[in-house]
């Protein structure tokens, strides 16, 4: 059945991660037209599941003896403009060469990366490095909030001075509560289940590669993001800026 092998190819280009909400979308974009009820019945007849989630674990370690910034998003995860407002977060990979962590900044208004690094160790080299390329690839104006948790790297002199630099407002989540920054939480999630459980990686630099896939090719560009419309985050930002550019 071509509908059934679309599905396939489809489920297959998501990395196994899209349902049947997601499938039906990319169906409809390309001028097929189904119900979601008979996407769900086709990909049971096939076997077909999306990836499953699991649990994340809290890595944040406090400084104990540096002022937090205040919560200024109060778990409100919405922007009416790309570089509003900014999440910030790290997590840990592991390779059979050791630990990589990963630390990357979100926008809120798309759900884009904006900005990531990896490094062997965790230090504030790497949260300023993703956050350097986040203001270069962005450019953000005067007011841009950046909210993360409490971790030592994101109350470091020289991230704080950063932030200063472009006259950004920081924000920090309450302590020990991860849901105040879920977005960045959600977002390592879905890395974790599509592309790293499961796979093993023998060093340093294949995780290096999977990750820069991941993000620059599928995440930003293709992943249909629920929060946006079932968009991708870049494409999000493309069609809200044609609409923009019409209604001047």
């Amino acid at each position: 059945m071509l509908l059934l092998s679309r599905i396939r190819s489809i489920h297959a280009e998501s990395r196994q991660s899209y349902g049947r909400i997601r499938i039906e979308r990319e169906l409809r974009e390309s001028g097929i037209r189904t119900s979601q009820k008979r996407v769900a019945r086709l990909m049971n007849q096939a076997s077909l599941r999306a990836k499953a989630a699991r649990k994340f674990r809290i890595t944040t370690r406090s400084a104990p003896n540096r002022v937090a910034a205040p919560n200024l998003l109060q778990r409100n995860f919405q922007a009416q403009a790309p570089n509003q407002v900014w999440v910030g977060d790290i997590t840990y990979l592991w390779t059979k060469e050791g630990w990589m962590y990963l630390s990357v900044f979100l926008d809120l208004y798309s759900r884009s990366v904006v900005g990531w690094a990896l490094s062997r160790s965790l230090t504030t080299d790497a949260v300023l490095l993703s956050l350097q390329k986040a203001i270069a690839r962005r450019n953000p104006k005067p007011g841009l909030i950046v909210h993360t948790d409490r971790g030592v790297q994101y109350t470091a002199k020289a991230l704080v001075g950063e932030l200063k630099n472009i006259g950004a407002r920081q924000s920090m989540s309450r302590r020990g509560d991860c849901w105040d920054n879920a977005v960045a939480e959600s977002f390592f999630h879905s890395l974790k289940v599509e592309a790293i459980y499961g796979n093993t990686f023998e060093t340093r630099r294949k995780i290096e590669y999977e990750v820069f896939d991941y993000i620059e090719r599928f995440y930003n560009r293709k992943r249909r993001h629920s929060a946006v419309g079932y968009l991708a985050p870049l494409e999000f930002e493309s069609k809200q800026k044609a609409i923009r550019i019409s209604a001047a």
